[in-house]
């Protein structure tokens, strides 16, 4: 982000005063309550094959990720 000036800061200040993010606490709103609280951390290896699994089958990882929790299930029950 650019260095701002004392004028571009007091107006930034005097926006975000008048105008408070709201947090409705609905479960409606932010990111968190939009991906349903499915964020899942993974390393580094993992993250990065499925990316490249994923554009390969012009898809997204989490489809791959489904693909593989629904194959180990059927596995499992088999």
């Amino acid at each position: 982000m650019p260095d701002l000036t004392d004028k571009e800061y007091d107006a930034l200040d005097e926006y975000w005063t008048e105008h408070t993010p709201k947090v409705s606490g609905n479960g409606k709103s932010g990111f968190f309550a939009k991906q349903q609280g499915h964020v899942i951390f993974v390393d580094g290896l993992s993250a990065d094959w499925l990316r490249i699994k994923a554009a390969a089958n012009h898809t997204t990882p989490e489809v791959i990720i489904g693909e593989l929790v629904r194959k180990e299930m059927a596995t499992a029950t088999a």
